[in-house]
């Protein structure tokens, strides 16, 4: 029986898809292979749901600043829905310059709540490329929470008008009672403080020093509301008592803007690390099973490449099958030594091809052609079954 590669890249951002990768690696190799694109719960991941059999869902909705867009959800007929917050609420749906203060996520609800009505008895959540810092505040509001200031007033969107919240009303918040929600991210910051969702990621999405302040504040009257509100599970610890920080507090509640917060705290969210849920989800365990080599990848192998990030994950996957992995890139930085840490054995690069970044880029389908056919060289795999 001839033994198959797996190829399980994540995409190379701003060039190729993961399912694109997957095609032009496969050409190259000339070897059978099962392609199986993958994400770790950030921009690409609803492609890559829908690229091993999830069916697309595409409806309008409320973007980051207000505009409507299209956005799309992964569906799968059994009851499971991949939401991706980028889709609706992502930095690349923005308009222009980016809004700090008042980017609001309510378009990652609206696509929830659709999910919801056609019936999902699961949704995963992957949190990665925010535009907003609102604590998820904007999603709560799109299902049914209402957000009211000391007149009764609902608050206008976005994370800094949260300053004012005096209540928050969950009357008419959308039946989730037999629904499971997982939030799939690898980001572990807490909502408020030195390593919270407005200072370390405030400025990534335009915010000033004042404005981190005006955020910081903001998502803390977020917490102290929540966790005075009656019915509103998460806003305790697990033994009913409630303290000061409460979810505010758990590892992940500052993901995306404090969206893992509010899922956290509105939707009783479970948070799993974002590729090895995703792994299981798309079915890399079967699709592993008799591979002789696995080869997976991303646009830059980096230092963020060893935080969670899909090649380490997909990497330790295949080492518990006892499967080789090497990788494919645009670019590298990681030395060989981490490499190895890593359980990659060797990396590709297009770098290695093309020295020019602008024609790696522009070229970037045909030169990774042309490096797994080099790969395949090196490894042997020509006629090796």
């Amino acid at each position: 029986m001839v033994q198959h590669v797996l190829v399980a890249p994540d995409k190379f951002k701003g060039t190729l898809t993961a399912a694109e990768v997957c095609s032009r690696v496969s050409a190259g190799l000339g070897v059978p292979t099962v392609e199986l694109p993958v994400a770790d719960g950030g921009d690409g991941t609803v492609d890559a749901a829908v690229a091993c059999g999830f069916e697309r869902i595409t409806i309008e909705v409320t973007g980051p600043t207000g505009e409507r867009v299209p956005a799309s959800y992964a569906w799968q007929p059994a009851g499971t829905a991949v939401v991706e917050l980028s889709e609706a609420s992502g930095l690349r749906r923005l308009p222009g310059d980016r809004e700090p203060l008042t980017a609001t996520s309510y378009g990652t609800g609206e696509l929830v709540a659709d999910a919801v009505r056609r019936g999902a008895k699961r949704v995963v959540l992957g949190l990665g490329g925010s535009a907003c810092t609102d604590g998820g505040a904007g999603m709560a509001q799109a299902l049914g929470a209402r957000l009211l200031d000391a007149d009764g007033g609902d608050l206008p969107r976005g994370g800094a008008a949260l300053k004012d919240l005096a209540r928050i009303d969950m009357s008419g918040f959308l039946d989730v009672s037999g629904v499971e929600f997982v939030v799939a991210s690898d980001v572990d910051n807490p909502l408020l403080g030195p390593h919270g969702a407005a200072a370390v990621y405030g400025p990534q999405k335009g915010a000033t020093p004042d404005d981190v302040k005006t955020l910081e504040a903001a998502l803390a009257r977020l917490a102290a509301v929540a966790t005075a509100t009656h019915g509103l599970m998460g806003a305790v610890e697990h033994d009913d008592v409630v303290r000061a920080m409460g979810v505010a507090g758990a590892p992940g509640a500052g993901a995306a803007g404090g969206v893992g917060f509010a899922a956290l705290a509105f939707l009783h969210a479970e948070i799993r690390p974002g590729i090895d849920y995703l792994l299981d989800l798309l079915g890399f365990g079967e699709l592993v099973r008799g591979a002789r080599l696995v080869i997976t990848g991303e646009g830059s192998l980096d230092e963020q490449s060893l935080r969670g990030k899909a090649p380490v994950g997909v990497a330790q996957a295949a080492a518990r099958a006892g499967v080789p992995v090497v990788a494919v890139c645009g670019r590298r930085t990681l030395t060989d030594a981490q490499l190895q840490a890593a359980g990659i054995e060797a990396a590709y690069a297009l770098t290695d091809l093309e020295p020019d970044p602008a024609r790696c880029m522009a070229e970037a389908g045909p030169l990774l052609e042309r490096l797994a056919t080099r790969l395949a060289a090196d490894r042997h795999l020509e006629g090796n079954g």
